[in-house]
Parts: structure tokens; sequence; C-alpha cells
């Protein structure tokens, strides 16, 4: 059990965290969308030029953000 103490000198037992695993697993979902969103409006925003330099085509983009998110 985790203890905290405070400034005025008291001290108070933390409470158990029962919602960590759950808002945890929201967080990390939402990095990884950002993480997609981000990477595929910068993609998006490159010009069919700067994609080919990437040898990448536009019909890939969401691909490629989905790889660099989520590892599929």
């Amino acid at each position: 059990m985790t203890t905290l103490t405070t400034f005025s000198g008291f001290r108070t037992t933390a409470r158990p965290a029962r919602h960590t695993g759950f808002f945890g697993g929201l967080r990390a979902r939402y990095a990884q969308y950002k993480t997609y969103r981000e990477t595929y409006e910068e993609l998006n925003r490159l010009s069919d030029r700067d994609l080919a330099d990437l040898d990448i085509t536009r019909h890939q983009i969401a691909d490629v953000a989905s790889m660099a998110a989520y590892g599929k």
C-alpha cells in the first residue's frame, strides 16, 4: 500500500487505483490514434513527387500511417 505525506505533516494512505488499467488503456489507444492522424495528415500534405521519393503512393498513406501507429 502506498502512503503519501502531505505538507501539513499528516500521513495518509493513497486510494488503490482501481481504474488505472482502464484509463491507462484509453490513454494508450488515444496516443496511437493521435500518431495515426498526425502521420496521415503529414503524408497527405506532401506532393506526389515527395511521396514518390519516399516510395509511397497516395493510396498507401492510410496503410503507412496505420503501421506507424499500430504496427499493423
